[in-house]
């Protein structure tokens, strides 16, 4: 069995091996990284070799860790590298430590770069020039993100935005308007593989993909579930809601706004919030309908979202990244040539 990984700014890795009596067997580790001393690749192998086939990639990294000599040096790669390579090796990849995350923290952009930045990187993603990735987004200023199949006069008062100075924009995917200011929402978008949700329905993948931000508001003390299709909530109201896109060439986008401090009466005066809308919600006013996760925790928003990153982090693995020079000349490109335009703006009138 062969299997190859190649590390998103590092090097490749390849993996022969037999298996055994359901265990892993004679497994060679070849590639075009570094590694001090040279003997430490018979650490990796040894610490391969009799691996039950049903090991995770954390397993496995472990397996590599505890493996090496003390001393030992790996460049261009990692034990997690090596797990991925096995794992592919083995046709059971497909989990989310089955990649190498990034986690992108990065200073507040326009709305329309937000937007733009999340087609870019998804496609990025799906070439196969960017790691997976999530990302949490920073507001430059208070904005109103309407869904890609949404009318634009049905759900914002423009002359209530004018008033109050808030940009709005149309997003890629669907769902609802979200009004959102600088300091009061977090936002996220990850950027996956569409392998990871192989085989699932598109219900199926919205809780699968959000199971980690539930175990970190948990962690926080709210009693965070998800309500299908693409909310998250708890008994005290909505928290948030989720949307989603899926790529040509193998990525989907996930995204999530969660109200941190809404300003819910600003809210209501520049979203057209109507009864109808919220007769399937179990409440009589919008104000009512979202309970921010301030109220609910407590704590700085900055603490929340650390603790989001750490749970995500614990369970799927990840290092800090950053978004490119290029990627950000792409999404200004793109922010200028769609999200930006009247003609996609007003696509639905």
């Amino acid at each position: 069995m062969h299997g190859e990984y190649k590390v998103h700014g590092g090097k490749l890795v390849v993996v022969d091996l037999d298996v055994v009596d359901d265990r892993l067997s004679g497994v060679q580790v070849a590639g075009d990284f570094f590694l001090e001393p040279a003997e430490a690749l018979a650490d990796i192998r040894a610490a391969l070799d009799g691996l039950p086939v049903t090991s995770s990639a954390a397993d496995i990294a472990d397996a590599v860790n505890a493996g090496l000599r003390p001393d030992a040096v790996m460049i261009g790669f990692s034990p997690e590298a090596v797990a991925i390579a096995v794992r592919r090796a083995l046709g059971v990849a497909g989990t989310w430590r089955d990649y190498e995350w990034q986690i992108i923290e990065a200073p507040a952009v326009p709305p329309a770069i937000h937007l733009a930045l999340d087609e870019v990187l998804a496609q990025e993603v799906a070439a196969g020039r960017r790691a997976p990735t999530l990302r949490f987004w920073e507001w430059e200023r208070p904005a109103i993100i309407i869904g890609a199949f949404q009318s634009l006069r049905n759900e914002v008062d423009m002359e209530a935005t004018a008033k109050f100075g808030v940009q709005t924009v149309r997003r890629v995917t669907g769902g609802g308007a979200m009004f959102v200011e600088p300091g009061s929402t977090i936002t996220y978008s990850l950027y996956a593989p569409a392998a990871l949700v192989r085989d699932m329905s598109f219900a199926e993948s919205y809780a699968f993909l959000d199971e980690w931000v539930l175990k970190a508001l948990n962690s926080l003390g709210i009693d965070a579930v998800y309500k299908p299709l693409n909310d998250i909530a708890s008994s005290k109201g909505k928290i948030g809601g989720a949307a989603q896109k899926r790529f040509h060439g193998g990525a989907i986008l996930h995204h999530v706004t969660m109200a941190y401090d809404m300003d819910a009466e600003k809210m209501t005066q520049v979203l057209r919030i109507g009864r109808e809308k919220l007769s399937d919600k179990g409440t009589a006013s919008a104000v009512k309908r979202v309970d921010p996760v301030r109220s609910q925790t407590g704590l700085p928003r900055e603490e929340v979202i650390r603790r989001m990153r750490e749970t995500f982090v614990s369970l799927n693995g990840g290092k800090a990244g950053s978004i490119t020079a290029e990627e950000y000349a792409a999404a200004e490109k793109l922010a200028a040539e769609k999200f930006l335009t009247e003609d996609w703006l007003r696509h639905i009138p």
